[in-house]
């Protein structure tokens, strides 16, 4: 029997996005990380010569993806000795079925997190166990992931940090999983990979990478690993079984998008400028805003219920996140994504305000 799935958590949001529409002005939703900005031409152009696909597609992606793939590990997250990549089909298909690949018993997850991290762990019929950003406080396991830049909260992990969880995976001969699909949006605190820190030995170690925010390619579902090469094939072996491609006209998209940073730090600067119209509004309401160094959300808490603030923010037609939804510890706080435009995080943020005089 397979361990019962929590409640999908967006249909409790429900009733209160039916609140925020029904305001005069309409709802500003800024419950969901899906990006607004238009997809970067040079990708859209990628897309579209590469329309003409009459063959099937290879799982371990096109040499030409491969290299890409691999420069920019070296070059943009300082990559180093033997590592192999794969291209997968968007980010939250990989963390929901990973730990079933590699047959785990026990995953170890952040406390408060992204909800499919638990997830993946319920469809392995491994046991989930949350715990705090402290490695050394760990128990044993034969699986973990960390996050950083983390969702919900934008908290980037230390240098120590990292190299804490590196020596857990080989103080327990377990595969260490670092989600870093936010690394590019750095804030108050410029985020770094855990590959930077394994000194060339990546053996059990793993990055997971997304072109959804960082390139606004979120309907292209285009992402990939990095990391050891005999873990990397092993899951390479399944997706193939499996029919696990990614399509050529989105693998020639993913080389555009890893070809250019100008538009990432654009992108980055976009995100950052939200948050900086917006936040000073909410901390005028009373929320004080905790970690939020980057990433595309702000993390703040008002000392109640997380449907309280919600529910207040809904009567204004704007639509957040109840921290619940990341896990018991985020029971007081709310997310608040930055995909928006800026005309509506404008809007929200006078929202707010008026609602104060």
């Amino acid at each position: 029997m397979r361990q019962p799935l929590p409640d999908f958590p967006w249909d409790a949001l429900a009733p209160y996005a039916e609140k925020a529409r029904a305001h005069a002005s309409g709802i500003i939703d800024l419950s969901q990380g899906t990006p607004v900005d238009a997809t970067p031409e040079l990708i859209q152009n990628a897309l579209r010569v590469s329309s003409d696909s009459p063959r099937y597609p290879v799982t371990a992606g096109t040499k030409e993806l491969q290299g890409a793939i691999r420069n920019w590990a070296i070059n943009h997250l300082g990559a180093s000795g033997d590592f192999d990549v794969l291209p997968v089909i968007g980010s939250k298909e990989l963390v929901a079925w990973l730990p079933t690949v590699l047959e785990s018993k026990q995953v170890i997850y952040p406390e408060v997190a992204y909800p499919t991290y638990l997830v993946g762990a319920l469809l392995a019929q491994a046991e989930p166990i949350a715990v705090g950003v402290d490695a050394k406080s760990w128990p044993s396991a034969d699986f973990a992931w960390i996050n950083t830049p983390a969702n919900p909260t934008g908290r980037v992990h230390s240098e120590t940090e990292l190299c804490s969880a590196i020596n857990w995976v080989r103080n327990n001969q377990a595969v260490l999983v670092c989600d870093e699909c936010y690394i590019d949006f750095g804030d108050t605190t410029v985020p770094t990979s855990l590959l930077k820190y394994t000194d060339g030995d990546n053996s059990n170690i793993l990055v997971v990478h997304s072109l959804s925010k960082r390139s606004s390619m979120a309907g292209y579902r285009g992402a990939f690993l990095i990391g050891d090469s005999k873990l990397i094939a092993k899951i390479r072996e399944v997706r193939k079984h499996a029919g696990m491609m990614v399509p050529l006209p989105i693998q020639n998209s993913m080389v555009a998008a890893l070809s250019d940073e100008k538009h990432v730090e654009e992108q980055r600067a976009r995100y950052n400028s939200r948050r900086a119209n917006l936040a000073p509004a909410l901390q005028e309401a009373g929320f004080k805003i905790d970690e939020s160094a980057a990433g595309l959300y702000i993390w703040c808490t008002r000392s109640e219920d997380s449907w309280k603030s919600v529910d207040w923010l809904a009567s204004l037609g704007i639509l957040a996140t109840p921290g619940t939804f990341y896990g018991p510890k985020g029971a007081s706080h709310i997310r608040v994504a930055m995909t928006a435009t800026d005309v509506q995080i404008a809007d929200a943020a006078a929202r707010i305000r008026q609602a104060l005089k």
